[in-house]
């Protein structure tokens, strides 16, 4: 699972430092804010991420009645 905060490009990264291969790669890119599943490829493998399913699917939860103080959800919130 790719946690909130890091890029899709920083999970490769980590993920190529972590097992000592030289070539890894992703299978889509997700928002950095997102958590979520990040198909990843590593060796030969990189070969078959061009036949990987690219649609993605977001779900979001709504909260109203609350506004974040620098207008980004990274921002501290309070009750409107």
């Amino acid at each position: 699972m790719k946690p909130p905060g890091m890029t899709s490009h920083d999970v490769v990264v980590r993920i190529r430092r972590l097992t000592r291969v030289k070539r890894s790669g992703h299978g889509g890119t997700l928002d950095p804010l997102a958590i979520g599943v990040l198909p990843m490829a590593l060796g030969q493998a990189c070969r078959l991420i061009d036949f990987l399913p690219s649609d993605k699917t977001y779900y979001a939860e709504i909260f109203l009645g609350s506004y974040h103080k620098n207008g980004h959800v990274s921002g501290l919130g309070s009750a409107a």
